[in-house]
């Protein structure tokens, strides 16, 4: 099996920071990209950050300038440092990451149960 796991979620303050990790494991042959979704109460899941499996990255213009996303390929694993977090910021982030299982070559997109970000005033 195939699975993400997310770590580092909690509550802070206002301007504060945060780093969130996601691990995958199991049996993949290669990962292609990965990224951090949210979703705030009330709110559709938005896509906040992804990177290549090159390093190219691309935000959301709500983030721009405040997270930053970055991978380890060898430990399969990618993580979102958050800074200068908003009250708005709230919300739980999902780790996604598309990835092809060994022995039947078969693409799966993989998401992560979540972690929840709360930011106070």
């Amino acid at each position: 099996q195939v699975q993400l796991v997310e770590s580092g979620g909690g509550l802070v303050q206002a301007g504060g920071s945060l780093r969130l990790s996601c691990a995958a494991s199991g049996s993949i042959l290669g990962i292609n990209a990965m990224g951090w979704y949210r979703q705030a109460p009330g709110k559709q899941r938005e896509l906040v950050a992804v990177i290549s499996s090159g390093g190219n990255t691309n935000y959301a213009d709500s983030v721009k300038g405040r997270f930053t996303i970055s991978r380890d390929n060898a430990k399969n694993t990618v993580y979102l440092q958050m800074n200068s977090l908003k009250p708005e910021d709230t919300a739980v982030y999902y780790c996604n990451a598309g990835l092809i299982v060994k022995v039947s070559y078969t693409y799966l997109e993989v998401w992560g149960q979540g972690t929840l970000v709360t930011v106070s005033s």
